[in-house]
């Protein structure tokens, strides 16, 4: 009870520039003998309070497998994840659910809806609705998706799933956002528009948010850049001369 009490309330007590999340020696490794690819090969990283980060690396470098871990969607084989003095790498599955549902927002590469659910049904089963009742249909629109309330994911381009995604992330109001490739699926515009709501959960509302993605120019608008290669990182630096989302070349 003692370890779900420090998980529940520590995050939103952090203050701006302390560690609410340190990875420490991760590695995690697929498959066996010739064929065993290490996925992650000793990595350590600090998530600041109220930054935005953002993780660099081609497809295959293992981005995607670090946000995986940061996110309690999976487990190192090695190493430590610290959130609120608790490794959560190591503790039970019901303990793992608890740190995802409460404390982490996600926006997925695959969109992950739920094929039996509207798209306003998708937002809503994760919204925080407590100061704005209406926040799903609000964040729908927000992304261009008014008139797609009552679609189903079948019924929607790939874009579309992808800005309902978005929209499920942001409604949930989370302290931390993990953004996989969050503009991947999108046109320039559009992606530009996320980037901006991105932008204004940190700069605004004081959200940590982490964006892993392909795109150099997104690194621009980042309070720090990390960039990933076959596993390790190669490269971390605070950006001195960060750039609005709205000036971002596309």
């Amino acid at each position: 009870m003692e370890k779900e009490k420090i998980m529940a309330g520590a995050a939103k007590a952090a203050e701006a520039g302390t560690a609410i999340l340190t990875a420490r020696h991760l590695v995690k490794t697929y498959g066996k003998g010739e064929s065993q690819i290490r996925a992650l090969d000793d990595v350590s990283l600090e998530i600041r309070a109220g930054e935005l980060l953002v993780i660099l690396g081609f497809s295959g470098s293992g981005k995607s497998t670090l946000l995986n871990m940061l996110g309690g969607m999976d487990r190192p084989d090695s190493g430590s994840i610290e959130f609120a003095g608790t490794d959560i790498s190591k503790t039970g599955d019901r303990e793992m659910t608890r740190y995802r549902k409460q404390h982490v927002g996600f926006v997925f590469q695959n969109f992950n809806l739920i094929p039996e659910l509207t798209a306003l049904e998708n937002v809503d089963i994760t919204a925080d609705k407590s100061e704005d009742p209406g926040i799903s249909g609000h964040m729908l629109e927000l992304v261009g998706l008014q008139d797609k309330t009552d679609a189903y994911p079948a019924q929607m381009s790939g874009g579309q799933q992808q800005r309902v995604s978005i929209a499920r992330a942001l409604a949930k109001r989370s302290e931390l956002m993990l953004c996989d490739e969050p503009t991947g699926a999108l046109d320039s515009d559009t992606g530009r528009q996320i980037l901006i709501q991105l932008e204004e959960l940190v700069r605004k509302h004081g959200s940590t948010v982490v964006i892993v993605t392909h795109t150099r120019e997104v690194g621009r608008m980042a309070d720090r850049i990390i960039e990933i290669r076959n596993g390790k990182i190669v490269r971390e630096e605070k950006n001195a001369h960060i750039v609005s989302a709205r000036e971002i070349a596309w």
